[in-house]
């Protein structure tokens, strides 16, 4: 975590980083006593959260907190001041803690704990988004075009001499792209490999039948029937309760 430190007092910015430092989650930290430094370092370095003191000279931190917002990305913000009068109007910006002077190591611990929790529940969000975005669209290269489908439409796709064939309930799609390049668009709650050539939506099984070898053959809901690989038995057999 890379910690910003604001506040117009060289003692107070050392003490605080001194605290941070002890810290096993805290990698960097930078200084800044105003709020153009502040906002240099913030656009030039990767900051992913701000100690900032509420009194700045001339300057009041939550003009600082409040430009933030401008940004695509911004810091997480845990004011860091002597005055335990704003705090409610720090919350109300959104600040995830309020840090009163003089420091104590376990306070300032505590901070960075909430801290990492809103790093990481922003972090999941962020992911989540990109996955949901990713997945709902497929460009699938093919011999003459580019063919454009909805992720979920697809039923099952099979590698077969080096070419992938990906099909829906009404159309097969080939391509030279690989299963693993498939598998980056799918979401991975829906769709399954059941074998090392093979990947299904597992929302199209209509039937699972005895196969060779003690293993199965899948029928969906485009008559396809795709056989199960041994070493995929059981992730199958987990997920659809058998």
């Amino acid at each position: 975590m890379n910690v910003l430190i604001i506040d117009d007092e060289p003692l107070a910015r050392n003490e605080l980083e001194f605290l941070l430092k002890q810290n096993i989650a805290v990698t960097t930290t930078y200084q800044a006593e105003s709020i153009q430094e502040a906002l240099d370092v913030i656009l030039n370095k990767k900051v992913d959260l701000l100690f900032l003191d509420i009194s700045l000279n001339n300057e009041n931190g939550f003009k600082l907190a409040n430009e933030l917002n401008q940004l695509a990305v911004s810091p997480f913000v845990i004011f860091a001041t002597a005055y335990s009068n704003y705090a409610v109007q720090a919350f109300d910006i959104n600040a995830i803690d309020y840090v009163l002077k003089p420091f104590e190591q376990g306070r300032i611990n505590q901070a960075i704990k909430k801290a990492q929790i809103a790093i990481l529940n922003r972090d999941k969000q962020k992911k989540e988004q990109h996955l949901s975005e990713k997945n709902r669209f497929i460009s699938i290269p093919t011999e003459d075009r580019t063919v454009v489908i909805k992720s979920n439409e697809v039923v099952a796709a099979v590698t077969e001499n080096g070419l992938l064939s990906i099909y829906t309930m009404d159309n097969t799609y080939v391509s030279h792209e690989t299963l693993s390049w498939l598998r980056e668009y799918l979401d991975q709650q829906n769709f399954v490999q059941v074998h090392r050539s093979s990947i299904v939506n597992i929302n199209t099984i209509v039937e699972v039948q005895p196969w060779f070898n003690h293993t199965f053959v899948l029928i969906l809901t485009n008559k396809q029937r795709i056989p199960v690989g041994r070493s995929y038995l059981k992730n199958l057999k987990s997920i659809l309760n058998m």
